[in-house]
């Protein structure tokens, strides 16, 4: 089921992009007047999106790795069950925010406030952003912002019970970002008619939600063969 988790927060990141223009046009914007202009913007837009895409990985493995420490009661509950029963109906949320219907994710940023509130005073050492490591580092910090697109996706990477599948799940569902927030900085215009199509939000919706439904049958489906001690012992 990992295959479709990972094709499934790809599509997340890809056509999030209304959130993301919200969530980080005007930082991006910010970053692309420091650049100067005798240099070519695209080194340090990449370097941008691979730090924050690191910090995505990291997240992901940590979360990936509690889960995995949560797979040690497995024989006393069903825990890689439940989360994996998390994980789909946190897909089926995130289907509905991506065709427009549900806007709930945006709540979630107030999660990470405080972190935030540790981290951000580390980026104005990083300014102005005349270099590219200066780039990869301010994107390394900029991977800890608080959004409710990422810790959306971030109860998917818990549900994966593996650190390096936590890492993998984020690092998916961030390069699925690397095209707009690239775009944002480069070439929005061109492209935001595409991403912000109502008929293109439904079908990726779409798809994303039946990711989550089929995870759910399949996990009821398992309780209702093996029953709820049995399940322990069946792989999800």
């Amino acid at each position: 089921m990992s295959e479709f988790s990972i094709f499934a927060v790809f599509l997340v990141g890809l056509l999030g992009g209304v959130h993301c223009l919200g969530m980080c046009g005007s930082i991006v914007g910010i970053f692309t007047t420091q650049v100067p202009k005798e240099k070519s913007r695209w080194p340090f837009h990449l370097a941008y999106s691979s730090g924050r895409i690191a910090s995505y990985a990291v997240a992901g493995a940590l979360v990936g790795a509690i889960g995995q420490a949560g797979m040690v009661m497995r024989d006393a509950v069903p825990i890689q069950h439940i989360l994996f029963a998390l994980s789909s109906v946190m897909l089926i949320l995130l289907g509905l925010y991506l065709a427009g219907l549900w806007g709930a994710v945006r709540r979630l940023e107030q999660m990470g406030a405080g972190l935030w509130k540790h981290l951000q005073p580390f980026t104005t050492k990083l300014l102005p952003v005349n270099t590219v490591p200066r780039a990869l580092g301010l994107g390394a910090l900029w991977g800890w912002l608080p959004c409710g697109l990422v810790y959306s996706v971030l109860i998917t990477a818990l549900a994966s019970g593996s650190a390096a599948q936590g890492a993998l799940i984020m690092a998916a569902f961030g390069l699925g970002t690397l095209p707009n927030l690239l775009a944002i900085g480069l070439f929005w215009e061109s492209i935001k008619g595409w991403v912000q199509s109502p008929q293109v939000r439904l079908v990726a919706g779409g798809m994303v939600m039946a990711f989550g439904v089929y995870g759910l049958y399949k996990v009821g489906y398992t309780f209702a063969v093996h029953g709820w001690s049995g399940a322990c012992h069946v792989a999800a």
